[in-house]
């Protein structure tokens, strides 16, 4: 199974790091799952929630790792998207990077995906 990607803001990843775990932004509580994107959703996502912030990490994670509490269900036009309803454990990501701001406000993916 392709990895999936999450996009997290800094101080919010040490802080999942310090904990061992980490159960999601502000919006995934309130959603009740942790939203992920693929690999040709991430960076529509990126656009659309995170346009011109910075200090963000980009997450990549072993969908496979995540067992039935992993969901493909529709969301923006109908795409289907990962859904994780349980917290991530650390141990099913593959790695972290910093996910750089352009001068354009839009985020640089080269070379992450």
């Amino acid at each position: 199974m392709d990895p999936i990607y999450k996009i997290v803001d800094q101080r919010e990843w040490q802080q999942a790091l310090a904990a061992g775990v980490y159960a999601g932004a502000e919006i995934d509580r309130a959603d009740g799952f942790i939203h992920f994107s693929t690999a040709a959703q991430v960076e529509e996502t990126a656009a659309k929630h995170f346009a011109g912030a910075g200090d963000l990490v980009l997450v990549a994670v072993d969908a496979g790792a995540l067992g039935a509490s992993l969901k493909f269900e529709p969301s923006r036009g109908g795409a289907l998207f990962p859904h994780l309803y349980a917290p991530l454990p650390l141990s099913a990501v593959l790695w972290q990077k910093p996910l750089p701001l352009k001068d354009d406000g839009f985020h640089d993916f080269a070379g992450l995906l």
